[in-house]
This record gives structure tokens, sequence and C-alpha cells, in this order.
């Protein structure tokens, strides 16, 4: 690990070759609020939605997610450079006071950078390093000669976060209390968004409203995933399209639980893939366009997919064996589809089993014939096409239960209504043993 001074510069090619990369912040003595600005070749802001924090907590691109920090720090940002547009020339993680206060009131705080689980490089700050600024900016990573370098910056703002924006090219709403114009700007009015993006997702927003209204969950708030089997026998499926609207139904539930517009996507054969987000703006293509980017596979591997998902969301442990718990703001809600068995068992146990620990929803749906009884008795005497999700859906050794299963003859089996209800119908009870376990702050 480097330890990086104000001013110093690190050259990161060949640390991240692969442009992936977190930077966690941490701080004592007062509460930060911190964000993450995407600037432009000029050093500005010119467009907001690369203004990322907590309330539009990605970029339209995924390159950069605002994130619950771990390991010791209070916020985190992971970044995929590589997703990042042309037109975004450098990213600035400043942090600015929640409340009343001057950061030469804080104890001690640093910024470091992450890949693969391991530190890189860190920036200390403490309160004798500023006067009376109510904002700063921490770090900063740029475009250089071809490739992307940090830089620890330090440098302080007497207005807080509203002079952070303004210095960036923002505008800021006079009328509005700071911070909580910043915030104001920044946020998507997502209602009209959809009516002027997706039409087609207006009615099923507004169902998906009222299934969360009935189990009190009309303000929850979580991040979506769609987990998509792409086996060759998912081929049928794909073609007419039953895929393409299951998905939009899935968003549709993702625009009412968060307020970027789109849902994480990922695709599981005999390998595994991680397009870039289903949104708005690319929902009405956005199936035929990934399995053309992604052909249909042989073998079916839920463990491989699993593991990619978790590791994406809480990357400290890359996916792997965790033993304690580890908590978030936001739980992640995956709607993992798939028509048949799994050739890893063993290890679908496993990261089922370890994902326990974490705030990390499955809702499993198998596209075929299932018991649908759930007398074991009677069970006994139907087939299915699921044995494994069913055992899965009771599997012992789990901190709590963090697993729902159901099966459909086709994905569009049920009605709008029908299907919302199915989907909540044990994730509510996993809030509470999430929250009860320490799995969700």
């Amino acid at each position: 690990m480097e330890t990086l001074s104000k001013g110093q510069r690190l050259p990161l090619a060949n640390l991240v070759p692969d442009g992936v990369l977190q930077i966690g912040v941490a701080a004592q003595g007062l509460a930060l609020d911190v964000a993450c600005f995407g600037l432009d070749a000029a050093g500005k802001l010119s467009d907001e939605r690369y203004m990322t924090f907590f309330n539009q907590p990605r970029t339209p691109c995924g390159g950069v997610e605002a994130r619950a920090g771990s390991a010791g720090d209070t916020a985190e940002f992971a970044m995929q450079l590589a997703r990042l547009p042309a037109g975004i020339d450098r990213l600035v993680v400043t942090a600015s006071i929640d409340g009343g206060g001057v950061m030469s009131q804080l104890q001690a705080g640093h910024v470091r950078v992450l890949a693969g689980g391991r530190e890189l490089a860190r920036f200390a700050f403490a309160g004798l390093d500023f006067a009376q600024e109510k904002a700063v900016m921490l770090a900063e990573i740029y475009r250089k000669d071809g490739g992307w370098r940090c830089m620890a910056v330090g440098q302080g703002f007497n207005g807080g976060l509203d002079a952070l924006v303004r210095h960036f090219g923002g505008e800021v709403d006079q009328a509005a209390p700071a911070p909580a114009s910043a915030v104001m700007q920044a946020k998507i009015n997502l209602e009209k968004r959809v009516e002027r993006e997706a039409p087609q997702l207006v009615s099923l927003v507004k169902q998906a409203g009222v299934s969360l209204q009935k189990v009190g969950l009309s303000e929850h708030r979580a991040k979506v995933c769609l987990c998509l089997d792409i086996s060759g026998s998912m081929g049928r499926l794909y073609k007419e399209g039953l895929v393409q609207r299951f998905a939009e139904r899935i968003l549709a539930l993702g625009c009412k639980f968060d307020d970027d517009g789109e849902i994480d996507v990922f695709l599981f054969g005999k390998n595994v893939h991680h397009p870039a987000p289903m949104a708005l703006s690319n929902c009405n293509t956005y199936v035929g366009q990934a399995i053309q980017r992604h052909p249909l596979e042989g073998d079916t591997r839920y463990g491989a997919a699993m593991q990619a998902i978790r590791a994406f969301y809480f990357p400290d442990a890359a996916g792997g064996e965790r033993t304690r718990r580890v908590a978030a703001e936001l739980p992640v809600y995956v709607m993992f589809v798939t028509d048949g068995g799994t050739s890893d068992q063993a290890t679908t146990e496993k990261q089922l089993r370890w994902a326990s620990n974490e705030p990390i929803f499955w809702q499993f749906m198998g596209i075929g014939k299932g018991r649908k009884s759930k007398s074991k008795f009677l069970a006994a005497f139907a087939d299915s096409d699921f044995p494994f999700l069913e055992k899965l859906d009771e599997l012992q050794g789990r901190l709590v239960d963090n697993a729902n299963y159901f099966s459909v003859s086709s994905p569009d089996e049920h009605s709008d209504a029908e299907l919302y209800d199915l989907l909540m119908t044990e994730y509510p009870g996993w809030l509470k043993l999430a929250r009860g376990s320490g799995l969700l702050r």
C-alpha cells in the first residue's frame, strides 16, 4: 500500500488494468455526505446524472455506484472506468458536512483506493488540515496519456456542498435549503421519465405500487437485480418475447424500489455475463440486444451466477465464503429466472448459505412443471422440474431464510397483480429478519 500526500499522483494502469476499483471514505468526529462528480474535459458537471450520491446512487452507464461502506469505511464508490463515456474526463470524490460544524472539527479521516480486495493507496486527512471549510475535494481519478491516474486533493470550500456544485458548473436552487438544494437539483422525476421514455411501463409501475402497499413497503428502497438463464432450452421463451415482457415487469418493480430508472442484469449459462443495466432508455429492445451480444449457451450454473452477483454488490468477499455478517443501508432483491436444474449444486448451496450473511434476497422462479402443494406428503406423489430449487427454499445452515421459490408454466402465466403479489410473498418477512440480524442499518 502506498501512502499519498496532498497533490501526489498514482498511475492506475498497471495496478488496475481492468479499471475496476473501489474508493472508500471514512471520517470520525463529523457526519459527512460523500459524493462523486463526473466532470468533462473543462472540469464541469455537464451532465447532472454523473453526480453520484445517496439519492442518485449510480451513473447512467453504471461506471460509478455509491454504496454503503465496509471494512472500516463509512461510504464507498464502486467504479468500472471502462464503462464511462469518453466525455467524462475525471471523477472527483468529495465530502460535505451533514448539519452544523466545520471541517476543523474533524478528528480523522481517510480516502483509499482498492482493487480486488487489496488496498493500493491511502490519503489521510484531519481537522488540522482545515479551518472553516464545510466541504472538501478528497481525491480525483482522471485520464492521462490514455490511462487513468489518481491524485490526493484535500481542497476545502467554505460554502459546503452548494459551493462544490457551483464550482463544477452546476446550478443550485436558491429557494431550497442546503444541502437539500443540490439533492433536488440532481434528483430525477422518475414518474415523468416513465411516461416519456417507457409508457408501456406506466400501468406496471402502478400495479407494483399496489402490491407493495399491501405489505407495507410503499416507501421501501432497495436495489433490484434480474438474473436470466440463457441456456439453450430457453430459446423459445426469448424468441417469442416472453422474457422481454417479464423483464419489463421487473424493471417496473425496480422503479418503485429505486429512483434511478434501471435494474442490474446478469445472464448465465455455462458462463456468467454482466451487461449494462436495463434502463428506461433502453428497455424496449433490451433482452433481444443482450441475447445478440451473449448468445444462448450450453449448461446451467446457478452457483457461478450467484457468486458473480454477490461479488458485484459486496466486493469485499469477492463472492467467496462469508462467515461474518455485513450490513448495508439498502438491501438487494434478486429475481432469479431459470427453466432447468444446475450442474453446480454444491456450489449453489454454499453460495446461498454464505449470502445469508449479506443483505441480499433471492427470489427464484422456475419456468416449467413444479409441485404446487406445500404438503410434503402430497408433494411426494407429484413430479417437478425443480427439485433442487425446492430444496434451496428450505436449505439448512443459513443465518436467515434468504430465498423463496415458485414455478410457472410460462413467464406470462400470472396477471401483473398476481405476479407482484407472488414476488412479495416472503420478502417482507426476510426484511424483518435481516434487520433483526444486523444485516440492514
